[in-house]
């Protein structure tokens, strides 16, 4: 009897089911042979790439550091001129050698060498790494050379010796006779330490007449520490000169022999034949770019990248020939290869065995697993809208642009809550340094707000990083910026800056409090607004350039000490790492010439923005922002009652002029000192700014549509008279939110 055709057509279906299945096996056995050769074949090749990589990198951030530290000479050659006078006493001297070099990476000493053999200089105490200052003047009988100690701005005599020093007969002071102009010196041994480095020299002529010579000494022990942990397991680095000459290995401790025999170190001083095999490799050969080597060494094949530091620096027309070596054994990068192709054998013959398993068992469980896959691929899409949806912004409108960012108004997609986002876009940020600042700020900025719990400062709802944005978002303030509010409403009464000064220091002290200072206070960062039934509200925003109290910044200044000469040239490097950051008409002194800060600056920016409420103008009117710089740190305070039409009762302005003190012990201790001075101001009801002239000035200040203008444009009408709410740069005013991104009048500097 014939078969059923079911039967028949069932029986086909499993033998080509078991035919499939068969394969499973004989397709996983194919595929992991060449994926086990084109894996190791990509392993070999991306680790080594990966090495290559992050060997590039080292040498970037090297290169970085070593000419940061070397860029310092100019700057201090230049500050060593000022004070290059025989004639001057080692008493004004002395300190100011001591804070030239206190704090400045790499710098060993500074010294001034007169033509007549008087040396001044400072040099290191060995036991306790203390700077101090010596003098050494030429006479018949020998160099009498007195140490000195310096505390407190108070010189002490240590010792007086008498030696055969001749700060003339050094080989720096030679080179620079000779080349009647800065230069640097090649590697040197110092006469004192014994250690080895390098110095910019620099002559003084004085009609015509040679009168000084001037020098910045740079440590080889110093600069070591820029080399840093090498970023890939098993390297060495060493920076060496064209000559062979070691400046750098921090792997090794300095031989003692090279030491004790007041030479410069080579690579046999080390007894390391894998360094010399380095630096034999490259000796003769001209570097003028990052390379990379294959070297055969006593201790095995090693990959080697050279890359060329030092460079050409400001005013010397011979560049510093130095190179950074950084190498790794090669066995140390295939190492993670070998042992990958051992578990890849050990993954193949499992997944072999598994293969097997599964053409047993899968003929009964395929239906249902298709059944699972399913209803599972229906789950995770299910999954996948929910997550959309949760806690995601709707973006509005644009509030404001700049060249970085933008903010807009935005909703919750859950609630419906109306908020600010600020963010950042990739195409804006082409430069890696850029980007990577920029995520720096917006990291510290949503940090800080997070912190902040007053209601005076902006409120921070939500912060992120997506493949394409980094945004976070921040409430919607209704008001306007205290920059426009005047600009457009005039000089305001004194009680009503009396309420906005009290709320702005509620904020500042809860920052304060943490040990955050905002660095950055102007009427543009703090807005005036309305929430529900209540109106002049202060908000304090924009944290992007918040710093740590107890951050180092630089060598602490005494004001009074600087000479009224004192540049800050608009030709100095601007940057953000480092620098002193602030906005011309609000800076404090100490921050604009790179002194210490503390919580009283962040007061003193707050008195220039009760000077721009109360006269309707900034203390000293710029016609550059140079100009305005320095009259902060010099010039003394214009009188404000002649620039203020209406009532202004004298503790207020008596407050003001505390608040402006131009050192900071004479400005009030910190911003509840302020808020307690400010609510004893005595307010007669003729002179008060009631709640009911708060809510009435508000009343005029409705917003309306105007479908004429851009989306990013409002019109505010206020007794028949129109004003438009603007952006500017990344600022948006007058009801929106506030976003700097560096592009809007913030002006950023470095001191020489």
């Amino acid at each position: 009897m014939d078969a059923p055709a079911s039967l028949t057509s069932g029986g086909t279906r499993d033998a080509r089911l078991w035919l499939s299945l068969m394969l499973v096996p004989v397709l996983v056995v194919g595929a992991g042979t060449v994926v086990m050769l084109l894996a190791r074949s990509a392993t070999t090749e991306s680790t080594e790439q990966l090495a290559r990589k992050q060997l590039a990198t080292q040498a970037d951030s090297v290169e970085r550091d070593i000419s940061l530290a070397l860029d310092q000479a100019d700057p201090m050659l230049e500050r060593l001129r000022a004070i290059a006078d025989p004639a001057l006493l080692i008493d004004d001297v002395a300190p100011r050698l001591v804070a030239l070099v206190a704090g400045r990476p790499g710098v060993a000493n500074v010294s001034i060498g007169f033509s007549s053999g008087r040396m001044r200089g400072t040099y290191v105490a060995d036991a306790s790494s203390e700077i101090r200052v010596q003098e050494s003047i030429v006479g018949d009988a020998g160099t009498q050379r007195t140490n000195y100690a310096v505390s407190g701005g108070e010189l002490r005599t240590l010792e007086t010796k008498t030696t055969d020093y001749d700060v003339r007969k050094r080989d720096h002071y030679k080179l620079a006779v000779e080349a009647a102009t800065r230069a640097w010196t090649p590697p040197r041994v110092y006469f004192s330490s014994k250690s080895t480095g390098v110095t910019a020299v620099e002559p003084i002529f004085t009609d015509g007449q040679l009168s000084a010579v001037v020098t910045v000494d740079f440590d080889v022990g110093a600069l070591s520490q820029f080399l840093g942990r090498p970023t890939v397991a098993g390297a060495h680095s060493v920076l060496f000169t064209g000559d062979g000459t070691v400046l750098a290995f921090p792997a090794v401790a300095v031989p003692e022999a090279a030491i004790k025999e007041g030479r410069l170190l080579r690579a046999a001083d080390y007894a390391d034949p894998t360094l010399t095999a380095v630096l034999q490799a490259v000796a003769g050969k001209a570097i003028d770019k990052q390379t990379f080597l294959r070297i055969d060494t006593p201790s095995g094949a090693q990959l080697a990248s050279i890359a060329p530091v030092g460079g050409q620096r400001a005013g010397v027309a011979t560049p510093l020939v130095w190179y950074l070596a950084a190498y790794v054994p090669e066995e140390t990068l295939l190492a993670p290869t070998h042992s990958m192709q051992i578990k890849s054998v050990i993954a193949f013959a499992a997944a072999l065995l598994l293969a097997l398993g599964v053409a047993l068992v899968l003929a009964w469980n395929i239906l249902r697993m298709r059944r699972e896959v399913s209803t599972a691929k229906a789950q995770a899409r299910s999954a996948e809208a929910r997550i959309a949806r949760l806690g995601a912004y709707k973006l509005i409108a644009r509030l404001g642009k700049g060249g970085m960012g933008e903010v807009w108004r935005a909703e919750h997609g859950l609630i419906a809550r109306s908020a600010a986002v600020k963010l950042v876009r990739p195409e804006a940020l082409v430069d890696p340094d850029q980007r990577r600042r920029s995520i720096e700020r917006f990291r510290r900025e949503a940090q800080t707000l997070a912190q902040m719990k007053s209601r005076h400062t902006i409120a921070l709802y939500d912060y992120g990083i997506t493949d394409d944005t980094f945004y976070y978002v921040m409430e919607l303030l209704d008001g306007v910026d205290l920059d426009v509010l005047v600009r457009d409403t005039g000089a305001q009464p004194a009680a009503r800056v009396i309420r906005i000064l009290i709320q702005a220091c509620q904020s500042l002290a809860e920052a304060h409090d943490a040990g955050l200072l905002h660095r950055d206070i102007k009427p543009a960062n703090l807005v005036l607004c309305r929430a529900a039934d209540e109106v002049d509200i202060v908000k304090l925003l924009d944290f992007g350039i918040v710093q740590s109290i107890d951050a180092p910044i630089g060598p602490a200044i005494d004001l009074a000490s600087l000479p009224v000469e004192t540049e800050l040239s608009p030709d100095s490097k601007l940057t953000r790492d480092g620098a002193i950051v602030g906005t011309p008409g609000y800076i404090p002194p100490e921050q604009a010439v790179g002194a210490r800060v503390d919580a009283r600056s962040d007061l003193y920016s707050l008195g220039c923005v009760a000077w721009w409420l109360l006269a309707r103008g900034e203390i000293y009117p710029r016609p550059d922002d140079m100009t305005s710089i320095k009259s902060h740190v010099m010039d003394d305070l214009p009188d404000l009652r002649s620039r203020v039409d209406g009532w202004l009762p004298e503790d207020l302005e008596n407050l003001v002029y505390a608040l402006l003190a131009k050192h900071p012990d004479d400005r009030p201790a910190d911003a509840r000192a302020v808020i307690g001075w400010l609510r004893a101001i005595p307010i007669s009801p003729e002179h008060d700014w009631t709640e009911d002239q708060a809510h009435m000035w508000w009343a005029t200040m409705r917003p309306v549509e105007v479908t004429s203008q851009p989306t990013d444009e409002r019109v505010f009408i206020a007794e028949n008279a129109t004003r438009t709410e603007y952006t500017r740069g990344g600022d948006t005013h007058a009801g929106g939110t506030h976003d700097d991104q560096g592009d809007s009048g913030e002006m950023i500097y470095t001191r020489s």
